[in-house]
């Protein structure tokens, strides 16, 4: 009798990365799928190799039956706060996609405080541990795609969206303060060379980051220009439009 469970093929730039899209494109725990490796793809730097990894996942018939959610350890209970199902779900999905990559980490989750013009409050996962670099990627895009992966798989366990913020070793506060000082210098040239300076193409997170930082000065105010991975954020005096400086 033929095999009538759901199965598909995901290339990818590695094994791991493959089996963590399919996790997401089929809303299970990587946990519930069976992985079979049809090409392990050529060696690389961070995952760029010569050839694509492509596997074959197949969801395992039986569903994987809850965990019951352990005794918390005194300090754990302190440090985590009452059991909520967003934080307890992000943080062991975060500790499986970690895991898969081989990589050993200590995951922690809570929740932030609202942005000053948003009432949504972030989920924040942090990760840390030894050489946690490849979690990060280049320009953080890694992390990005980790963020994305994660969203996704919380959101089809809990059934509602999880705005969800990873941040590794403090990458995202220390690249966020590089990015805040980075727009007062930009504000101070712009409005000491009196004409418009524009950065390198940013994600939107960061571009929001600049944006934000600049939205109250006085003497200057932003916007961002150009279309997809170029759209970048341009510092201009005030003024300056009607003074032909643009």
């Amino acid at each position: 009798m033929p095999d009538s469970r759901p199965s598909l093929e995901i290339i990818a730039p590695t094994v791991d990365e493959a089996v963590v899209r399919g996790a997401a494109e089929l809303g299970v725990s990587p946990q519930r799928l069976l992985v079979e490796v049809l090409d392990e793809g050529g060696q690389g730097v961070l995952g760029m190799g010569a050839r694509q990894a492509r596997v074959r996942l197949t969801l395992l018939g039986a569903p994987v039956p809850a965990k019951p959610t352990p005794e918390p350890e005194e300090d754990e209970e302190e440090e985590l706060g009452p059991t909520d199902p967003a934080l307890d779900v992000s943080r062991e999905t975060v500790r499986e996609l970690v895991s898969l990559m081989g990589l050993q980490a200590r995951v922690t989750s809570r929740w932030g405080e609202a942005d000053s013009r948003d009432d949504t409050r972030p989920l924040l996962v942090d990760v840390r541990g030894d050489d946690l670099s490849l979690l990060i990627g280049r320009r953080g895009e890694s992390l990005a795609a980790l963020q994305y992966i994660t969203r996704l798989i919380v959101g089809k366990e809990i059934g509602d969206y999880a705005p969800i913020v990873i941040d590794v070793e403090g990458y995202r506060a220390r690249r966020e303060r590089q990015l805040r000082q980075l727009a007062q210098r930009m504000a101070d040239e712009a409005v000491e060379r009196a004409r418009t300076m524009t950065l390198e193409p940013m994600p939107p997170a960061e571009r929001r980051i600049i944006h934000l930082e600049l939205r109250d000065h006085p003497r200057v105010y932003t916007e961002s220009v150009g279309e997809g991975e170029q759209r970048k954020v341009t510092v201009i005096p005030r003024g300056a439009e009607d003074t032909g400086q643009l």
